[in-house]
């Protein structure tokens, strides 16, 4: 029931691509090969829900590319209890926006994370939010690369996602300058990583050595 969630009247949207190897986190394939590669994305994707849903933040909505239906989204749904939701077509700005605006458009405000932000847990998500309530029309999670890990709205702003050069380390740069040319107020929470490259996956061996940090066993 939604009155059980600390932010009801929120959704936490995950993009998340089909883990086929060959096909997601190609980068790490000389370290890890193709299906090491899909079966990290697998896990840190497992470890993202698992994190959203014992948070008890909001309904979750998992948005999947190129559609839902791959039997590894199927099973996050019967297992984490989120909706299933698909990517529309184009560039990566193109669809976080369709998506975000899905939401804002049903009266809700909303996060939009990737799956595999090792460094986004519970409080990084609970104040992503709490910003959003406290009036903040836009909040942002820096990544180390350049780029964010984490964007929410309280209302739309297509500006943020149309000729952004997505992947690239002036994605946080340009993001600012659309934001303060729109005229929105925003919070930014401290910079965190995700998992995209060899040297992503050093690190992700390091911080294992903390006896609080999840275990992947593809690493």
């Amino acid at each position: 029931m939604n009155d059980h969630y600390e932010f009801p009247d929120a959704r936490l949207l995950i993009f998340a691509k089909a883990p086929v190897p060959g096909q997601v986190k190609t980068r790490l394939a000389g370290q890890l090969g193709w299906r090491g590669a899909a079966e990290l994305y697998k896990k840190l994707l497992r470890r993202t829900l698992a994190i959203a849903r014992a948070a008890r933040l909001c309904p979750i909505e998992l948005w999947g590319a190129p559609d839902g239906r791959h039997g590894f989204f199927i099973a996050c749904r019967r297992d984490e209890g989120v909706r299933l939701r698909r990517q529309c077509s184009g560039d990566l700005g193109r669809r976080m926006n369709h998506a975000l605006n899905r939401s804002l458009a049903e009266g809700h405000s909303a996060v939009l994370i990737g799956g595999d932000c090792v460094s986004l847990g519970e409080e990084e998500l609970r104040d992503a939010f709490r910003q959003l309530t406290a009036g903040a029309e836009a909040v942002l999670g820096p990544a180390a690369d350049g780029g964010y890990l984490m964007i929410g709205l309280n209302q739309p702003a297509p500006a943020l996602f149309r000729d952004i050069a997505w992947g690239t380390p002036t994605v946080l740069a340009a993001t600012h300058r659309r934001l303060r040319r729109a005229g929105l107020h925003w919070a930014e929470l401290p910079t965190g990583w995700d998992v995209d490259t060899p040297a992503d996956v050093r690190r992700l061996r390091q911080t294992q050595h903390s006896s609080a940090a999840p275990k992947y066993s593809a690493v």
